[in-house]
């Protein structure tokens, strides 16, 4: 991949279940990106999460974990990635598909603050310990501002398709790492990745830091509902928390998932657990044998119109008032689809800053 290059990110949210002429729409979706020589993807399943029919999916109970979420992402150059969107949508027929602007950090200053996001082996070590582990401690030591660890069970590293496999080390599988940060952090960074994993795969996106550790920072940025062309934009809220952070007693993801559940404008909300990372200060942490109580992190991810964005987000103030993170960033392209309706557009719009 190179550095001049401009990159998308394609991501793909649906129902674990959802098949396509009998297969799994997962399989199917990897088998197009191996095909494609796709530099990077992961398959991710959800806990929780709900789509444009508002159906609720929660691993809570047993009738309703029988469709999880699963998100897909994929990345590569922008000509590769646009090239795949539109089949994407004609595989998929019920979810969500979004292209997002990425590229690789490189020394140039990146913005006020950033997501950086990290693609390690499911079994890398470094110095003996997991990379996902080694890479969270650096940048917990750099002051990011929260980190998430996502483990793949299927995927792509630089063209070439792994999946996690019973009875097997799984060693190429892709672990997704998850970080907000200030533009120099993220820059400072990259020399000390580049020493901990030999060409590190490493993409930035532009974020907007709403709140940490329930502090209110700054709302999302205002924005039309269409550019100067009339091509719709669209935003997408990340809440970043612990399982074990409540609000009223309740988890603050179920919490989110419930009170936007009953919006009915809401296009769905998925929620990805994951198995390492930190926020709000804290050291980073996962999960451990005999641990009373799930400390795992915990992302909660709404994409929409900047209307239903900023509803939304009043809402998530409302639950996150102690802890979380809570970033803002922009989606220049978003289609809906439910049973062949169509929502929406693979055309990039374009942001007037």
């Amino acid at each position: 991949m190179s550095d001049s290059a401009d990159y998308l990110k394609l991501t793909t949210y649906f129902g674990e279940r959802q098949r396509h002429h009998g297969r799994f729409l997962a399989e199917e979706l990897l088998d197009l990106y191996g095909a494609e020589d796709v530099a990077t993807s992961v398959v991710l399943r959800g806990i929780a999460g709900f789509g444009p029919r508002h159906q609720l999916r929660t691993d809570q109970t047993l009738s309703q974990s029988e469709d999880l979420p699963v998100a897909i992402a994929a990345v590569d150059t922008a000509d590769k990635i646009a090239g795949l969107a539109e089949h994407t949508v004609e595989l998929t027929t019920r979810g969500l598909v979004t292209l997002e602007r990425a590229r690789l950090l490189t020394t140039a200053k990146v913005g006020e603050h950033t997501k950086l996001t990290v693609y390690v082996g499911r079994q890398h070590r470094i110095n003996g310990r997991p990379a996902h582990v080694a890479v969270c401690d650096l940048l917990h030591r750099s002051g990011f501002a929260c980190a998430s660890v996502f483990l793949g069970v299927d995927g792509t590293v630089r063209g070439r398709r792994e999946r996690a496999r019973f009875m097997n080390r799984n060693t190429e599988v892709p672990v997704m790492i998850i970080a907000i940060g200030d533009g120099d952090r993220a820059v400072a960074v990259l020399p000390e990745l580049e020493r901990l994993l030999p060409d590190p795969l490493v993409t930035v996106e532009r974020a907007e830091l709403c709140k940490q550790a329930g502090t209110l920072l700054a709302r999302p940025g205002a924005l039309p509902a269409h550019d100067a062309a009339g091509t719709p934009l669209w935003q997408k809220l990340m809440v970043y928390t612990t399982e074990d952070t409540l609000h009223g007693g309740e988890p603050v993801h179920r919490e989110i998932v419930r009170r936007l559940r009953a919006i009915e404008a809401t296009r769905g909300v998925t929620v990805l657990r994951g198995i390492w990372g930190f926020h709000d200060r804290r050291t980073p942490h996962g999960d451990r044998l005999f641990q009373l109580g799930r400390q795992v992190p915990v992302t909660t991810i709404v994409v929409d119109t900047p209307e239903n964005i900023s509803t939304a987000f009043d809402l998530i103030d409302e639950v996150t008032i102690d802890h979380g993170v809570v970033t803002c960033e922009r989606v220049p392209a978003l289609v809906s689809i439910d049973n062949g309706n169509r929502d929406g557009s693979t055309s990039l719009g374009h942001f007037f800053t």
